[in-house]
């Protein structure tokens, strides 16, 4: 892969980098600009944010690795993200996963990222979406929605399409 950070970017990572006392300490900001732009953080990405940085790699990865909000693998235009922590459990977002999955031609039973042959839709089974009064709850990009249905998750589905 070729990874080609253009010269916007770079300008806006040395701003960022700016506003720290040490490079390494923009390390987050700089992976979320990153990704932004890309969708993804790529190993390529990775290798050139340690340069930027003046890291090793692993110390890029280990962030990129514990952090949830960092994805290492393209996802689609729709990120469907869905609780499975124990109130939404208890109030069927088991149910919900599924019901999505089989609805975008997903793997019901599949664990992690999954995402649509077109590129349109990802899902992912996550961990708290601090919404325990209200399961089960989902996010769809960056909407919020709680007490989802099988009936709400059509409708959100359509609102993509």
């Amino acid at each position: 892969m070729n990874f080609t950070v253009s010269a916007s970017l770079e300008a806006a990572i040395d701003e960022l980098m700016a506003h720290y006392p040490q490079k390494r300490s923009a390390s987050l900001m700089v992976l979320h600009a990153v990704q932004e732009q890309f969708g993804w953080i790529s190993c390529e990405a990775i290798e050139w944010i340690a340069r930027k940085l003046e890291l090793q790699p692993i110390n890029i990865y280990e962030l990129v690795t514990f952090y949830p909000m960092f994805r290492q693998q393209p996802f689609g235009r729709y990120q469907i993200k869905v609780c499975r922590t124990l109130s939404c459990a208890m109030a069927g977002s088991y149910r919900l996963d599924e019901h999505f999955c089989r609805k975008l031609g997903l793997d019901p039973h599949g664990h992690g990222l999954q995402t649509t042959a077109d590129g349109k839709f990802s899902i992912e089974f996550v961990e708290c979406l601090a919404g325990c009064g209200a399961a089960p709850v989902m996010m769809c990009n960056h909407e919020y929605y709680e007490g989802v249905s099988a009936q709400k998750a059509e409708e959100i589905i359509r609102q993509c399409v």
